[in-house]
C-alpha cells in the first residue's frame, strides 16, 4: 500500500541532508577565498615595504625609477596570481555546486518516479491513458533537462579551458615584458 507520510518524511530527511552538504560547500569555499585575500594582503604589505625600502635607499633618479620598476612588475605578476587564485577556487566552487544539484536533481527524479509508480498501482479504472500522458511528459522533461546539463557542463568546460589560456597568455607576456625591461635596465 502507498504511504504518503512515509515518503514526505523520507523527502523532508533528504533535503535537510541537501542543506546541510549545500552550507558546508559554502562555509569550505568561504574559508579558501579567506585564504587567498589574506595571502594577498601579506603580499601586498610585504612588496609595500620592500618597494618602501628599495626606494628609501636610491641614491639617485634613475635607480629610484628602476626600483618602481620592477616592483611594478613584480605587483603584475603578484596581480596575476591573485587573479588565478580566485578563479581556481571559483572554479573548484563552481564544480562542488554543480555535483551537489545533479545529486538533488537525481533524487528528485528517482523520487518522483517512484511516487507515480506508485500512485499509478492505486489510480482508479480508466485512469491509465492519464497516468502513462503523465509518465510520457516526466520522461521526456528528464531527458530534456539531462540533455540541458549536459550542454552546460560543455560550455562551462570550453569557457574553463578559455579562462586558463588567457591567464597562461597573460603570465607568458608579463614574464616577457618583465625580460624586456630587465634588459633595457641593464643597458641603460
Amino acid at each position: 500500500m502507498y504511504n504518503a507520510t512515509e515518503q514526505f518524511a523520507a523527502l523532508n530527511k533528504a533535503n535537510v541532508e541537501q542543506a546541510t552538504k549545500l552550507a558546508a560547500v559554502a562555509l569550505q569555499n568561504a574559508e579558501k577565498l579567506f585564504q587567498v585575500n589574506v595571502d594577498a594582503a601579506k603580499f601586498a604589505l610585504s612588496q609595500g615595504v620592500e618597494t618602501a625600502a628599495a626606494a628609501a635607499n636610491a641614491k639617485d633618479p634613475q635607480e629610484f625609477f628602476a626600483v618602481r620598476a620592477k616592483f611594478g612588475e613584480i605587483g603584475v605578476q603578484g596581480a596575476l596570481g591573485y587573479s588565478r587564485n580566485l578563479y581556481e577556487v571559483a572554479s573548484q566552487a563552481q564544480a562542488q555546486y554543480a555535483a551537489l544539484a545533479e545529486e538533488s536533481w537525481a533524487f528528485y527524479t528517482k523520487g518522483l518516479a517512484s511516487w507515480v509508480e506508485k500512485a499509478s498501482e492505486g489510480a482508479p479504472a480508466g485512469s491509465d491513458v492519464a497516468v502513462n500522458a503523465f509518465k510520457s511528459t516526466f520522461a521526456a522533461t528528464t531527458a530534456a533537462f539531462d540533455q540541458i546539463q549536459k550542454a552546460t557542463k560543455q560550455v562551462v568546460d570550453l569557457a574553463d579551458a578559455s579562462v586558463r589560456a588567457a591567464a597562461a597568455n597573460a603570465t607568458k607576456v608579463a614574464s616577457v615584458t618583465s625580460a624586456t625591461s630587465a634588459k633595457a635596465r641593464k643597458a641603460a
